[in-house]
C-alpha cells in the first residue's frame, strides 16, 4: 500500500458501521483516509451506554451474517478473531404471547419447527417450506438488491440477474407479507410471529411486499449470533481496524459542506479548515446530506420526498435483580398486532398495546450488570418524528409497557428499575441526523422500494458517493456492510 502522502485524499462523513467500512476498503484500494465524525466517539447507532456499573448496546441488538464483519479484517490480511469474537445464540429469540404461549426459536431450523408444532399446533411442515421459500429468495434477489448497485446498467446484464428476472413471479412482490403469511399458515400466533419481520427494515407487514419474506433465511436458515463484548464490539474492532491501517479519524469535527466545482468534488468543509479530496463519501442520512451539506445542488426531491421507515422508543433500564423467564432476545407481543400497525402508520401515533421487544446482553455477558442484576433495553416501534407529543406518548408508553411485561411475567418490574435512559425519534435524529428519527431512512411499504432509494453514486458531481442505512441496499448492520462494500467498489483506484 503506498504512502497516504503519495495518493488521492478521501473524506467520509461519518463514523457509523457503514462509513468505518467504507474507510478500511478505500484505504485499501490505496487511499488516504480522513473520516469526520460530528460526535466524540465512532458507531453511529452502533454505539453503547453506560450507567452506575450497566452497559448497554444503545442500537442495533441482533448480529447475522457475521461474515461480513469478518470479511474486512481478511481483506486486510488479519484474523479477525484477533479483534472480534462472536458465538452462535443456541435460541435466537423467545416470544411470549398474551394468551401465554411461548414459542424459544431455536437456532436449528427443525428443532424451531417443531417447537412452533408443540405451541401452537401448527404443523412443522408449514414452517419449513416458509423457510424454503425464505431461503429461495435469498438466492434469486440477494446477487442482484443485496450486493451490487441497482443504478448499473451492468448489474442487469450478468446472467444471474437474467436468470432471476424469468423468475420474478416467484418474489411475491404484489402480496403483502401479511397476506401471504395467512395464506401459509392458520395459527394467527404464527402468522404474527413471521409478519414480525417486516419491522427489520421498518416497515409494515400489513403494506411490506411478500418478498421481505427473504428475512427470516437470515435469521433461521444461517443463524443469529452474539459478540462475545456485545454488539459495540463490532464498532471498535473495526475501528481499530481502521486506525492501524492508517485511517484518520477526526472526532467531533462536524462536516459544514461539501465544495464542488466544474461538475467534480473539491473536499469538505469543517469549522477547522476545508480538507481537500477528490472522493467524498456521506455515512450521513441522504436528507441532511443534501439539505445541509450541499444546499447548492439540485435535490433528488423524489427520493428525499419518499415515506420514512418507523423509529424507536427505548428505555435503558438497569435492572437489580435477574429474569430467568428471559433470553437474550425477547418479544411480548401485541394482543392486536394490526391495530398496533394502524396506530404506527396511520394514526402516526403508539398503540396501548404495543409489541414490546427486551434485549438482556448481561445473559450472555455478565460483566454489562452488577452481579445479581440485568441490563434491559426495552424497544417499541414508533411513528418517525412528525411533531407529535413525545412527551406524552413516552410516558404513556411507560406506563403501557410496565403493565404488559408485568401482567406477563407474572412479577412487578417497576421497583427493580435502578437506572434509565430513554431513546426516542427527537433523540435518534439528534444523535445520529436520522431524518425525523427515521432508524432505516425510506420505508419498504411498497414493491418498488429497493429502486426509490437513493444511489451509492452521484452522477454530479463526480467524486460524490454515498453509503449507509439511507441509501442502497438498506439500514441494519449486515446491509450498511454490503453498502459499503457497494459503494467501495464504483470507486476507482487511486491514480
Amino acid at each position: 500500500m503506498s504512502s497516504p502522502n503519495s495518493v488521492s485524499q478521501a473524506v467520509v462523513i461519518g463514523a457509523g458501521i457503514g462509513g468505518i467500512a467504507t474507510a478500511i476498503r478505500l484505504r485499501l484500494k490505496g487511499f488516504a483516509v480522513t473520516v469526520l465524525e460530528a460526535h466524540h466517539s465512532p458507531g453511529g447507532k452502533l454505539t453503547e451506554i453506560r450507567q452506575q456499573g450497566y452497559r448497554f448496546d444503545a442500537g442495533p441488538s441482533l448480529f447475522t451474517l457475521p461474515e461480513l464483519v469478518d470479511e474486512l479484517y481478511q481483506l486486510a490480511g488479519r484474523d479477525p478473531s484477533a479483534y472480534f469474537r462472536y458465538e452462535a445464540l443456541p435460541v435466537i429469540t423467545r416470544y411470549l404471547y398474551p394468551d401465554g404461549t411461548r414459542i424459544d426459536a431455536h437456532r436449528d431450523p427443525e428443532a424451531f419447527a417443531g417447537e412452533i408444532e408443540r405451541q401452537t399446533g401448527e404443523p412443522r411442515a408449514h414452517v419449513q417450506a416458509l423457510l424454503d421459500k425464505s431461503r429461495e429468495l435469498y438466492s434469486l434477489t440477494s446477487h442482484v438488491f443485496l450486493t451490487r448497485s441497482l443504478h448499473r446498467l451492468s448489474t442487469y446484464l450478468r446472467r444471474d440477474t437474467l436468470r432471476s428476472a424469468l423468475q420474478v413471479h416467484k418474489l411475491d412482490a404484489f402480496r403483502s407479507m401479511h397476506r401471504a403469511n395467512r395464506a401459509r399458515f392458520r395459527d394467527p400466533r404464527v402468522v404474527q410471529l413471521f409478519d414480525r419481520y417486516a419491522t427489520y427494515n421498518g416497515s409494515d407487514p400489513y403494506q411490506a411486499p411478500a418478498t421481505l419474506s427473504i428475512i427470516p433465511h437470515l435469521e433461521h436458515n444461517l443463524g443469529a449470533y452474539f459478540p462475545e463484548k456485545g454488539m459495540y464490539d463490532i464498532t471498535l474492532g473495526l475501528f481499530q481496524l481502521a486506525e492501524e491501517l492508517g485511517v484518520e479519524f477526526r472526532f467531533a469535527a462536524p462536516a459544514l459542506r461539501i465544495v464542488h466545482a466544474r461538475g467534480r468534488v473539491q473536499g469538505v468543509e469543517t469549522a477547522q479548515a476545508l480538507l481537500p479530496a477528490s472522493v467524498v463519501v456521506s455515512n450521513a442520512d441522504i436528507v441532511p446530506t443534501y439539505r445541509r451539506l450541499l444546499p447548492d445542488l439540485p435535490a433528488p426531491e423524489l427520493t428525499l420526498r419518499q415515506p420514512r421507515s418507523s423509529s424507536a422508543l427505548i428505555f435503558y433500564w438497569g435492572m437489580r435483580r435477574t429474569w430467568p423467564e428471559l433470553e437474550v432476545h425477547n418479544i411480548f407481543f401485541s394482543a392486536d398486532y394490526q391495530g398496533e400497525f394502524e396506530a404506527i402508520w396511520k394514526r402516526r401515533s403508539l398503540s396501548a398495546d404495543p409489541t414490546v421487544y427486551v434485549y438482556v446482553s448481561a445473559k450472555r455477558n455478565p460483566q454489562d450488570a452488577p452481579p445479581g442484576c440485568e441490563n434491559w433495553f426495552v424497544m417499541i416501534n414508533t411513528p418517525s418524528d412528525q411533531g407529535q407529543d413525545w412527551d406524552a406518548l413516552i410516558a404513556q408508553a411507560r406506563a403501557d409497557i410496565l403493565r404488559k411485561l408485568e401482567q406477563q411475567l407474572g412479577a412487578p418490574v417497576a421497583p427493580h428499575i435502578a437506572c434509565e435512559q430513554v431513546l426516542d425519534p427527537r433523540s435518534i435524529a439528534l444523535r445520529t441526523s436520522s431524518h425525523q428519527g427515521a432508524l432505516y431512512g425510506n420505508s419498504s411499504n411498497n414493491p418498488f422500494a429497493a429502486f426509490l432509494r437513493h444511489p451509492n453514486a452521484a452522477r454530479r458531481p463526480r467524486g460524490l458517493y454515498f453509503t449507509g442505512g439511507s441509501v442502497h441496499p438498506g439500514g441494519g448492520i449486515p446491509l450498511c456492510l454490503l453498502s459499503a462494500r457497494i459503494t467501495a467498489e464504483l470507486i476507482p483506484d487511486p491514480r
